[in-house]
């Protein structure tokens, strides 16, 4: 009989021989949730033309499935561990499905918000049963690298992949079809899953912690909410600033519950562990700014250079090889050779080099001599930098544990989206402005002018996306103390030694 990292016995003395092509399911499932960040973006135009949206409420088709996801992880991480991965995979994976048939088939604005928000409830019960699968399944740690390699590269390419789908689904059928392309994804996956994936029972005389739900979900909502309304209310407005304050002050009892609940939604020896903790603030950090350049590059290369839809997914496909490259050939490889920071550190500074290039862009630049090497840097950064960040998250984690220590990983991830999304756009949107205000000096030149701010203010923000990248490579450098995998003991628990 095998022991597993956990230090449990393991109850199959064989590897599963067909855990490869559950990967494969696992991944694809991944894939499905992390791409739909996205490719409505490009899509957003038709389908505010097709439904009569106005701009004050566009931001609402990417909010809804942005706010629902990161307000649900934890609950949708817990359920994972209390029902059982398997069955809450398939779940996540059927209602998902009916949400994106719906959002495909609205007829009014009202519609399609309700049904991105439904998605992103179900990808909230999703996401983090596909990681702790992902986890319980590659407990040998050089199986663990390239399983977690592809699973890194698929997060971390996903959001840039869902723009080259967008682009073409768009372009070539309507907008309609970035839903509806769910639906045959899913139903492959949850065919996959019924005959591919094991996984041990949930824990159904366990109670789940209702205080802790409505407390963590209801202050990370707050946040996140406060967040996405920054943008068109502007930081200082007086619902923004008390969305903020509910949230601080939800979280803050909710931390003081966790101490004392009896079944806790989110066992705080998870966030106790040194590497873990600074493997989350690391993953927050890092999708702050590549939200950021996302957001940017999309504007600039369709607005500024004229690109269509499909071009513009086009241009991002260097970035998604960049990252499947770095995840798969360089930190798949190396990961049980060097401590997880050796990783993390480089790949943030490259990420940052990346950044620091796209800052000398103009309205006139030159896409492969001066945007495609930054892609390439902050690719390979990237690709670097999150498989270690998920294996040494979910690493040692008891069985008991897996899914909240993956919604943890992911409620990282949407709530460094939505923070990177708003207070990125702030900071463009106000250098423009300063930038436009002092350089319109001859009327005939305003359309000029006006595109000269425009890049001024994505440079602006880069710059600081920039400056959170090495934030991020300084955290990972002084929080992420691990060993190489290799070097752990067979005992290896979830509650470290010592924490400090």
């Amino acid at each position: 009989m095998s022991v597993t990292r956990t230090g449990e016995p393991s109850t199959d003395p064989d590897p599963d021989p067909r855990r490869w092509w559950g990967l494969v399911i696992i991944a694809l499932a991944q894939l499905m949730v992390v791409l739909d960040v996205t490719i409505v973006n490009i899509a957003l135009p038709s389908a505010q033309r097709d439904l009569g949206m106005s701009d004050a409420t566009r931001q609402w088709v990417i909010t809804a499935y942005t706010l629902a996801f990161g307000g649900l992880l934890l609950l949708g991480g817990r359920i994972a561990d209390l029902v059982g991965r398997k069955r809450t995979f398939v779940i996540g994976l059927i209602g998902f499905a009916a949400a994106s048939a719906l959002g495909g088939a609205a007829v009014s604005p009202g519609m399609l918000f309700g049904a991105r928000a439904l998605q992103g409830a179900f990808a909230a019960v999703l996401a983090p049963s596909a990681l702790s699968l992902l986890t319980t399944t590659f407990t040998d740690p050089k199986e663990r690298g390239k399983a977690f390699g592809i699973y890194g590269a698929l997060a971390g390419s996903g959001s840039a992949i869902g723009f080259i789908v967008g682009g073409l689904l768009t372009e070539y059928l309507n907008w309609r079809w970035c839903l509806y392309v769910n639906v045959p994804i899913a139903i492959v996956a949850v065919f996959g899953a019924f005959a591919l994936l094991h996984d041990r029972p949930g824990h159904p005389g366990a109670r789940l912690d209702v205080p802790g739900v409505l407390l963590g979900c209801g202050g990370l909502v707050a946040i996140v909410y406060g967040f996405s309304e920054a943008q068109p209310r502007g930081w200082n407005d007086p619902f923004v600033l008390s969305l903020f304050a509910v949230g601080a002050v939800l979280l803050t009892v909710f931390v003081w519950w966790q101490t004392r609940a009896p079944s806790p939604l989110l066992p705080l020896h998870i966030v106790k562990d040194r590497n873990r903790a600074g493997c989350f603030l690391t993953m927050m950090l890092a999708i702050i700014g590549m939200f950021g350049l996302f957001l940017f590059m999309t504007y600039y290369l369709q607005v500024i250079l004229g690109y269509s839809p499909v071009k513009t997914g086009l241009a991002f496909l260097p970035l998604t090889l960049a990252i499947i490259t770095g995840s798969t050939q360089i930190s798949a490889r190396l990961m049980n050779r060097v401590a997880p920071r050796m990783l993390m550190v480089p790949g943030m500074v490259l990420a940052s080099s990346g950044m620091a290039i796209l800052t000398q862009m103009t309205v006139n630049s030159s896409y492969t001599t001066e945007i495609l090497p930054a892609l390439l840097l902050m690719g390979l950064g990237m690709g670097l930098t999150f498989m270690p960040v998920f294996s040494t998250a979910t690493a040692g984690v008891a069985p008991h544990d897996a899914g909240v220590t993956s919604a943890t990983v992911n409620t990282s991830q949407q709530v460094g989206g939505s923070i990177g999304t708003a207070l990125l756009n702030t900071i463009a949107t106000t250098s423009s402005t300063a930038y436009i205000a002092a350089h319109l000096t001859d009327p005939a030149r305003r359309a000029q002018v006006a595109a000269e701010g425009t890049v001024h203010g994505y440079t602006v923000a880069i710059w600081w996306a920039a400056g959170i990248m090495l934030l991020a490579a300084l955290v990972a450098g002084l929080m992420v103390t691990a060993k190489p995998p290799k070097h752990d003991a067979p005992t290896h628990t979830a509650v470290p030694e010592s924490v400090t």
